[in-house]
């Protein structure tokens, strides 16, 4: 019975990335490959391949959502919470590939170029967000907060983005960091 919110987390996983490809996402990057890393966030092939740099966000998720499982509901196994936030990512990675939020972001972000992501990208971005759960889960707090303000210095410097600025950005969007955001790209 151990193994079963495992079996259950994995099941989740593979109907998130089912119902995203019934939904017309691609299964692959159109360019007909699958690489382990691109880098290059104003391209056609981003959040197409393995991971980006969007991936740190995505194991971001993972530790926000153990801390808020933590305090919400820390007499439920581990394991259980971890269906649940895979839940959540889930949720979460459907609703970012649905043609509203993917209309959302090219209004009001510098992403006007972004089509949603292929299926593999989601799949591993939810891999990303259970990496994170298990980092939180096991490391002390402060590996965690550490995680959390480096992960988020470095993409704020390295594309400026990051998982604050995509929250922003998408509930609240402020003119003046989107021309920030913008040149960078030009």
């Amino acid at each position: 019975m151990r193994w079963l919110p495992y079996l259950l987390t994995l099941c989740i996983i593979l109907c998130a990335a089912l119902v995203e490809w019934w939904n017309g996402r691609v299964l692959i990057c159109k360019c007909g490959y699958v690489k382990l890393w691109h880098g290059v966030v104003f391209s056609s092939e981003n959040s197409q391949h393995l991971t980006d740099w969007y991936t740190p966000s995505h194991i971001l998720h993972g530790i926000l959502f153990f801390a808020v499982l933590w305090l919400m509901a820390r007499r439920v196994p581990v394991a259980w919470r971890l269906l649940i936030a895979m839940g959540v990512e889930a949720g979460w990675e459907m609703l970012e590939n649905s043609s509203f939020i993917i209309e959302r972001y090219r209004a009001v972000t510098i992403s006007l170029d972004y089509f949603g992501d292929s299926v593999v990208n989601s799949v591993s971005d939810m891999v990303a967000m259970a990496l994170g759960f298990a980092i939180a889960s096991r490391a002390p707090v402060w590996v965690s907060l550490a995680l959390i303000v480096g992960f988020e210095a470095l993409t704020v410097f390295m594309i400026r983005d990051g998982l604050a600025l995509n929250i922003l950005m998408l509930v609240h969007p402020l003119e003046q960091v989107r021309q920030w955001q913008g040149a960078l790209g030009h």
